[in-house]
């Protein structure tokens, strides 16, 4: 197999001790305590005990791991980055082949855990995790692009764009071309998330529309604008997410990059709009709040609360947006959090999955949307409420958010 030669980057070997000091239950930050009730309740690795299809490399744990990653970023415990190791090495074997993946299948969202390979590469230097990135790099030099350059979604939705695949694809690519020192790349990351948001953004609310049918096939498509019908909340959640941390590796002098920040900062203004003044959370479709059968949904709010909190953090949007950033977590803890006797935090209302076509068919109704079950402490809402934690957090040390 081929494989490109790789920079030489220092290594950090993990420490084998734990760094976060031991508080009274009450006095540990959300971060830990969030962090510590999923270790509690997935001590072997990132899988739904009830559900098979889980067990395979899929985006929800990449969305995991890089929380859990951050937190040992935020804590210096050992403890959350060998958990990273432990769930990748379930499936990286030692000449870097991943268990249950196929390239050809071109599923975007198999990109997001590539991110966290690329992570413990950069910390351990064990190359069956470059490798293992490697391919997934491949996957994206031959994933089928709509004919204006965007990756479809995935091979069975042909010409399709979707907001998640943001988040899905290019964090990773981007850290990939950070490592690799390959300025093309951002390039094309540029021209994927803006040309999407042309496509897609609705300039009477600035919204974003799920997806987009280049064909105009599709039956969810608008015939002239190629667009989906709805704005669903966690689908502008990955989008945004995707931005904030697609961010972190751009380079600093690229001419796109106040481009992207600028696109960051029209999805900011426009969600805001929306954020439910009572519980500071937002709705499953997020413009209609009234409608009956929507609902204040976790996942998009812990999206769009990590979000705002990252872009002040780091000097993309403006400080207005912090309060509403915490007012979100507080949201979520008032509304959607449970925590039981032994302290274990549990997160509710998070829909299971949205999408779009498929079999059974998805026509992105409003009725489609909200007919889609709700589960506790699905990880497609917990990793981000995590994430969420972390940055308050360190927006100011030493206290909860």
């Amino acid at each position: 197999m081929m494989r490109r030669q790789f920079l030489i980057i220092p290594c950090v070997l993990l420490a084998l001790s734990c760094a976060t000091e031991e508080h009274p239950k009450e006095e540990k930050p959300w971060s830990v305590r969030i962090a510590n009730s999923f270790l509690a309740a997935h001590p072997d690795s990132i899988v739904y005990a009830t559900e098979a299809k889980s067990r395979k490399w899929n985006y929800e744990q990449g969305v995991m791991m890089e929380a859990f990653y951050r937190m040992w970023e935020h804590t210096r415990d050992s403890q959350y980055v060998h958990y990273v190791r432990k769930n990748l090495d379930y499936y990286i074997q030692d000449d870097g082949k991943i268990l249950t993946y196929n390239l050809t299948d071109f599923n975007i969202d198999n990109i997001a855990p590539g991110k966290a390979a690329l992570r413990l590469f950069n910390i351990t230097c064990a190359e069956k995790y470059w490798w293992a990135a490697d391919t997934l790099r491949r996957q994206l030099e031959n994933h089928p692009r709509t004919k204006s350059n965007g990756f479809w979604h995935k091979k069975i939705y042909p010409s399709q764009i979707w907001l998640d695949g943001i988040y899905m694809a290019q964090p990773f690519y981007a850290l990939y071309a950070a490592t690799m020192d390959e300025p093309k790349a951002f390039d094309d990351i540029a021209r994927q998330i803006t040309f999407l948001e042309r496509q897609v953004r609705d300039p009477g609310t600035g919204l974003l529309y799920h997806g987009w049918d280049e064909s105009r096939q599709q039956k969810w498509a608008d015939p002239r604008t190629g667009r989906s019908p709805n704005f669903w909340g966690r689908a502008m959640g990955w989008y945004a997410m995707g931005i904030v941390d697609v961010l972190d590796f751009f380079p600093q002098d690229h001419p796109q990059r106040d481009s992207l920040i600028a696109v960051l900062g029209r999805l900011a203004e426009a969600v805001v709009k929306y954020q439910d003044a009572e519980s500071g959370l937002w709705y499953q479709i997020v413009d209609l709040a009234g409608r009956e059968g929507n609902y204040l949904e976790a996942s998009a709010s812990a999206m769009f609360s990590y979000t705002l909190a990252k872009g002040v953090r780091m000097g993309y949007l403006d400080a207005k947006f912090l309060p509403l950033a915490r007012k979100a977590f507080d949201g979520l803890l008032r509304e959607l959090v449970t925590v039981d006797e032994k302290g274990a935090v549990s997160l509710h209302d998070v829909v299971s999955v949205g999408g779009l076509g498929g079999n059974p068919y998805r026509d992105g109704s409003f009725e489609y949307y909200i007919s889609e079950p709700k589960r506790t402490n699905d990880f497609k809402g917990y990793g981000p409420m995590l994430l969420a934690a972390i940055e308050l957090e360190q927006q100011t040390p030493g206290e909860n958010p």
